[in-house]
Protein backbone atom coordinates (compact mmCIF):
# COMPACT_ATOMS: atom_id res chain seq x y z
CA UNK A 1 0.00 0.00 0.00
CA UNK A 2 1.01 3.42 -1.17
CA UNK A 3 0.00 6.12 2.04
CA UNK A 4 0.48 9.86 1.08
CA UNK A 5 2.21 11.01 3.98
CA UNK A 6 0.34 13.86 5.54
CA UNK A 7 1.85 16.69 7.94
CA UNK A 8 -1.29 19.08 6.87
CA UNK A 9 -3.74 19.40 3.68
CA UNK A 10 -3.20 21.90 1.51
CA UNK A 11 -5.74 23.87 -0.65
CA UNK A 12 -4.95 25.73 -4.06
CA UNK A 13 -8.18 27.63 -5.84
CA UNK A 14 -8.05 29.56 -9.16
CA UNK A 15 -10.24 30.39 -12.20
CA UNK A 16 -8.27 28.34 -14.31
CA UNK A 17 -8.92 24.30 -14.54
CA UNK A 18 -6.72 22.59 -12.44
CA UNK A 19 -4.29 20.02 -14.21
CA UNK A 20 -3.19 17.14 -12.03
CA UNK A 21 0.02 15.49 -12.87
CA UNK A 22 0.61 12.08 -13.53
CA UNK A 23 2.94 11.08 -11.15
CA UNK A 24 4.65 8.09 -9.91
CA UNK A 25 4.39 7.91 -5.90
CA UNK A 26 7.43 8.14 -4.46
CA UNK A 27 8.56 9.85 -1.48
CA UNK A 28 5.52 13.02 -1.44
CA UNK A 29 3.89 15.08 1.21
CA UNK A 30 0.42 17.09 1.54
CA UNK A 31 1.29 20.73 1.92
CA UNK A 32 0.02 22.58 4.66
CA UNK A 33 -2.39 24.99 4.59
CA UNK A 34 -2.91 28.37 5.86
CA UNK A 35 -6.00 28.07 8.30
CA UNK A 36 -8.88 30.41 7.12
CA UNK A 37 -11.91 31.82 8.38
CA UNK A 38 -14.86 32.11 6.96
CA UNK A 39 -15.04 35.31 4.36
CA UNK A 40 -16.49 36.11 1.41
CA UNK A 41 -14.48 37.82 -1.42
CA UNK A 42 -16.12 40.20 -4.04
CA UNK A 43 -17.16 39.10 -7.23
CA UNK A 44 -15.42 40.29 -10.10
CA UNK A 45 -17.02 41.51 -13.04
CA UNK A 46 -15.70 41.73 -16.19
CA UNK A 47 -17.60 42.87 -19.22
CA UNK A 48 -18.69 39.32 -20.58
CA UNK A 49 -16.83 37.09 -17.41
CA UNK A 50 -19.07 35.08 -15.25
CA UNK A 51 -18.68 36.52 -11.21
CA UNK A 52 -16.88 35.06 -8.94
CA UNK A 53 -17.54 34.68 -5.45
CA UNK A 54 -15.91 32.87 -2.94
CA UNK A 55 -16.05 31.67 0.87
CA UNK A 56 -13.04 29.94 2.41
CA UNK A 57 -14.03 27.20 5.39
CA UNK A 58 -10.99 25.91 6.92
CA UNK A 59 -9.98 23.36 4.19
CA UNK A 60 -12.90 23.69 2.12
CA UNK A 61 -14.00 27.00 -0.61
CA UNK A 62 -16.89 27.60 -1.52
CA UNK A 63 -17.26 28.72 -5.29
CA UNK A 64 -20.20 30.55 -7.18
CA UNK A 65 -20.20 31.77 -10.78
CA UNK A 66 -23.07 33.79 -12.07
CA UNK A 67 -23.59 34.58 -15.48
CA UNK A 68 -25.13 37.04 -17.05
CA UNK A 69 -28.07 36.52 -19.08
CA UNK A 70 -30.19 35.29 -20.85
CA UNK A 71 -30.96 32.99 -19.25
CA UNK A 72 -28.64 33.93 -16.12
CA UNK A 73 -27.36 31.16 -14.51
CA UNK A 74 -25.73 30.18 -11.21
CA UNK A 75 -23.27 27.64 -10.28
CA UNK A 76 -21.69 26.53 -6.99
CA UNK A 77 -19.80 23.72 -5.34
CA UNK A 78 -17.45 23.30 -2.40
CA UNK A 79 -14.15 21.74 -3.34
CA UNK A 80 -10.74 20.93 -1.58
CA UNK A 81 -7.57 20.53 -3.54
CA UNK A 82 -5.34 18.47 -1.91
CA UNK A 83 -1.47 18.92 -3.29
CA UNK A 84 1.44 16.86 -2.75
CA UNK A 85 5.17 19.05 -2.52
CA UNK A 86 7.58 17.91 -5.79
CA UNK A 87 11.16 19.31 -5.22
CA UNK A 88 9.60 22.04 -2.40
CA UNK A 89 6.56 23.09 -4.39
CA UNK A 90 2.70 22.49 -3.99
CA UNK A 91 0.98 20.93 -6.85
CA UNK A 92 -2.47 20.01 -7.00
CA UNK A 93 -2.83 15.77 -7.28
CA UNK A 94 -6.29 15.51 -6.46
CA UNK A 95 -9.67 17.56 -6.05
CA UNK A 96 -12.84 16.87 -3.75
CA UNK A 97 -15.75 18.60 -5.15
CA UNK A 98 -19.64 18.51 -3.94
CA UNK A 99 -21.75 20.75 -6.47
CA UNK A 100 -25.31 22.59 -5.74
CA UNK A 101 -27.81 21.53 -6.00
CA UNK A 102 -28.19 19.46 -2.52
CA UNK A 103 -30.77 16.51 -2.60
CA UNK A 104 -31.41 16.09 1.16
CA UNK A 105 -31.86 12.38 0.22
CA UNK A 106 -28.71 12.46 -1.35
CA UNK A 107 -25.34 14.51 -2.34
CA UNK A 108 -22.98 14.37 -5.20
CA UNK A 109 -19.53 14.24 -5.06
CA UNK A 110 -16.51 13.95 -7.80
CA UNK A 111 -13.29 12.97 -7.07
CA UNK A 112 -10.64 13.83 -9.39
CA UNK A 113 -7.41 11.83 -9.32
CA UNK A 114 -4.45 11.36 -11.51
CA UNK A 115 -4.52 9.72 -14.43
CA UNK A 116 -2.16 7.16 -13.36
CA UNK A 117 -4.92 4.58 -11.41
CA UNK A 118 -6.40 1.12 -12.26
CA UNK A 119 -9.52 1.43 -13.27
CA UNK A 120 -10.20 -2.25 -12.86
CA UNK A 121 -10.88 -1.08 -8.79
CA UNK A 122 -13.17 0.80 -7.13
CA UNK A 123 -12.51 4.38 -5.30
CA UNK A 124 -13.16 4.55 -1.92
CA UNK A 125 -14.23 7.47 0.40
CA UNK A 126 -14.18 7.22 4.18
CA UNK A 127 -15.06 9.71 6.69
CA UNK A 128 -12.59 7.97 9.19
CA UNK A 129 -10.41 5.07 9.68
CA UNK A 130 -13.38 3.09 11.40
CA UNK A 131 -15.70 3.80 8.62
CA UNK A 132 -16.07 1.08 6.17
CA UNK A 133 -16.65 3.97 3.62
CA UNK A 134 -18.60 4.32 0.42
CA UNK A 135 -17.10 2.62 -3.51
CA UNK A 136 -17.86 3.41 -6.73
CA UNK A 137 -15.96 3.06 -10.13
CA UNK A 138 -14.25 5.51 -12.26
CA UNK A 139 -16.75 7.14 -13.98
CA UNK A 140 -14.36 8.33 -16.92
CA UNK A 141 -10.06 9.90 -17.47
CA UNK A 142 -9.35 12.51 -19.83
CA UNK A 143 -5.85 14.37 -19.53
CA UNK A 144 -6.37 16.03 -16.59
CA UNK A 145 -7.76 13.06 -14.36
CA UNK A 146 -9.85 10.52 -13.81
CA UNK A 147 -13.02 11.30 -12.10
CA UNK A 148 -15.57 9.49 -9.51
CA UNK A 149 -18.68 10.29 -8.74
CA UNK A 150 -20.11 9.14 -5.80
CA UNK A 151 -23.74 9.47 -4.58
CA UNK A 152 -23.65 9.67 -0.98
CA UNK A 153 -26.60 9.17 1.34
CA UNK A 154 -27.97 10.81 4.14
CA UNK A 155 -25.97 8.40 6.75
CA UNK A 156 -22.37 8.37 4.66
CA UNK A 157 -22.79 12.85 4.56
CA UNK A 158 -23.34 12.53 8.05
CA UNK A 159 -19.99 10.76 8.75
CA UNK A 160 -18.43 13.06 6.78
CA UNK A 161 -20.10 16.30 8.29
CA UNK A 162 -18.44 14.80 11.96
CA UNK A 163 -15.30 13.28 10.82
CA UNK A 164 -12.32 15.29 10.84
CA UNK A 165 -9.84 13.17 8.89
CA UNK A 166 -11.31 11.43 6.16
CA UNK A 167 -9.34 9.25 3.06
CA UNK A 168 -9.64 8.36 -0.78
CA UNK A 169 -8.62 5.01 -1.43
CA UNK A 170 -7.94 3.93 -5.22
CA UNK A 171 -5.32 1.31 -7.07
CA UNK A 172 -2.02 2.52 -9.37
CA UNK A 173 -1.30 0.69 -12.25
CA UNK A 174 0.43 -1.75 -10.08
CA UNK A 175 -2.85 -2.65 -8.49
CA UNK A 176 -1.44 -1.60 -5.22
CA UNK A 177 -3.30 0.56 -3.00
CA UNK A 178 -2.88 4.48 -2.87
CA UNK A 179 -4.48 6.36 0.04
CA UNK A 180 -5.20 10.32 -0.12
CA UNK A 181 -5.89 11.64 2.94
CA UNK A 182 -9.18 13.87 2.79
CA UNK A 183 -9.44 17.06 5.45
CA UNK A 184 -12.86 17.45 6.27
CA UNK A 185 -12.48 20.49 8.36
CA UNK A 186 -14.47 22.96 7.32
CA UNK A 187 -16.85 20.61 5.48
CA UNK A 188 -19.55 21.01 7.33
CA UNK A 189 -20.08 24.95 7.38
CA UNK A 190 -19.29 24.66 3.41
CA UNK A 191 -21.86 22.35 2.62
CA UNK A 192 -24.19 24.53 4.93
CA UNK A 193 -23.17 27.56 2.71
CA UNK A 194 -23.76 25.79 0.05
CA UNK A 195 -27.62 24.35 0.48
CA UNK A 196 -28.18 28.29 1.52
CA UNK A 197 -26.93 29.44 -2.34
Amino acid sequence: MTMISRPGLGMLWGAAQIVLLQLGLGNVAIAQPAPAAPSAALPQASGEKPQRTTASYDDWILQCDKRVGPPPEKTCEIAEVIQVQIQGKPVPYAVVAVPRPINPKSTRMIVQLPVNVSLRGNVILQADKDDTGTATPFARCIASGCFAEFELKEDAVKKLRNGSAGSITYKNPNEQDVVVPVSLKGFAPALDALAKE
